[in-house]
């Protein structure tokens, strides 16, 4: 073998025979996972969770003290938003025809019209040869207008004139359901005109007593707790339910559509004693209990199942389960409830 093949080798065998070096005791090289930080949010052994308070700041906590107090007992009934007879409307064919355009052309759905504006024009054309044979008509009538009746002569003329499309109110169109050349049937519903500031509230309550004894209304817009205010309950069921009419204070209607469902929160004159919550502060555990969490130290917050009733859809009324004096999370609860 020859000499450098011998010394490479060499330094084979030596290199497979030498132990592997590690790092002495305290000495790290980096090759361990990092340890776990003590002072992270987690979630401890008897449920409550550790947020220090960094990370309270980070997420936005924020927590109300509560206290008890004698609240109106509520109920929570299914509605929709509805078109007011007095400032809304429906454009309708009283003829069969095909639809043209109006001055302005075809109207679309939002934008603003004004009472009386034509909105398009239906002329009278059922098929064939029909409005033809009809303006023959009309022109053999009045050459013979000294003899033929006026009443007759303005019978043909009406049944070759374009029909008016007027917007029977002033407000923005709801629905529009033509196109330019569409042959449309009599009484066919053509465009829904509403006033987006005059739209009602339409509920059904199923318990009598509930529409008898009505003292204050809300649905929620949003963020933005809407008072109502009721014009009538009718005298007939649907349903096998009991339609109740509300009219909402302000402007804030003007953002929901005609038939959007919605929840109306109907608070009577009997009182019920516990503690107003703001709904965003009501979370579900894993057994699909309603709680909220409580701020038992400075950096520490604990769940507390509780018992609730409907009150304005912006708060709840918390009958078991806290004490006055609880601070509450009121913000960022959701998060809070995500720790592990």
């Amino acid at each position: 073998m020859k000499p450098q093949m011998l010394l490479t080798t060499l330094a084979l065998i030596l290199l497979m025979n030498t132990p592997a070096v590690q790092a002495g005791e305290g000495h790290d090289h980096g090759d361990a996972p990092p340890a776990a930080s003590g002072n992270a949010p987690r979630r401890l052994p008897d449920g409550s969770v550790f947020l220090p308070k960094p990370a309270q700041r980070q997420i936005g906590v924020r927590t109300l003290p509560v206290e008890t107090g004698e609240l109106p007992r509520a109920a929570e009934l299914s509605g929709k938003v509805v078109m007011d007879p007095n400032a809304g409307g429906r454009v309708q064919a009283i003829v069969a025809g095909r639809v043209t355009a109006g001055p302005k052309g075809l109207p679309t759905a939002g934008q603003a019209v004004r009472k009386g504006e034509v909105l398009a024009y239906v002329t009278p054309e059922v098929g064939g040869n029909t409005r033809s044979l009809a303006e023959s008509r009309l022109r053999r009538l009045r050459e013979l207008a000294d003899t033929v009746p006026r009443k007759v002569i303005e019978e043909a003329e009406a049944a070759v004139a374009n029909e008016q499309l007027v917007a029977p109110v002033s407000g923005v169109i709801a629905s529009a359901n033509v196109v330019s050349g569409q042959v449309v049937e009599a009484r066919e519903i053509l465009f829904e005109v509403v006033n987006p500031e005059r739209l009602l509230v339409e509920a059904l309550a199923f318990d009598m007593g509930v529409a008898s004894d009505v003292a204050t209304a809300f649905i929620v817009v949003g963020e933005q707790k809407t008072p109502l205010r009721l014009l009538g309950v009718a005298r007939s069921l649907r349903d096998q339910a009991l339609p109740l009419t509300f009219r909402g204070e302000g402007n804030a209607l003007a953002a929901l559509a005609v038939g959007q469902p919605v929840r109306v929160f109907v608070q009577s004159r009997r009182t019920v004693t516990g503690i107003r919550v703001p709904a965003a502060a009501l979370m579900r555990n894993p057994a699909n209990q309603p709680i909220v969490w409580v701020k038992t130290g400075p950096e520490q917050f604990e769940p507390r199942a509780v018992t609730t009733e409907p009150l304005d859809g912006a708060s709840v009324a918390v009958t078991s389960g806290l004490k006055a004096g609880d601070r509450v999370a009121v913000s960022a609860a959701s998060l809070i409830n995500q720790i592990r």
